[in-house]
């Protein structure tokens, strides 16, 4: 008679148990869903911010093309230049 007792107490427990850990599941889902729309909303608005940029940057080197050939030259002397600092020795 013990083993039936505890049997159904075993079975009790996992009536009342189940639909805790469903609700958990079901919370659980919804947090992952959540976070993937917001990870899907940022890459969205980063890919259109890109293309933006992109755009503008394609005009003014149409519009100015003498000036973007000098801002870019002058960009990659000073990264040149950061890069030569920052790869010496460091010898006190």
């Amino acid at each position: 008679m013990k083993s039936e007792s505890l049997a159904t107490a075993i079975q009790d427990a996992a009536d009342q148990a189940t639909p805790l850990l469903n609700r958990a599941a079901d919370e659980a889902n919804a947090i992952t869903q959540r976070g993937l729309h917001a990870v899907q909303d940022s890459a969205l608005h980063l890919r259109e911010k890109a293309n933006r940029t992109g755009e503008a940057t394609a005009r003014y080197i149409q519009q100015e093309p003498v000036k973007s050939v000098l801002l870019a030259a002058a960009t990659g002397a000073v990264l040149m230049g950061v890069i030569s600092l920052l790869s010496r020795p460091r010898n006190h």
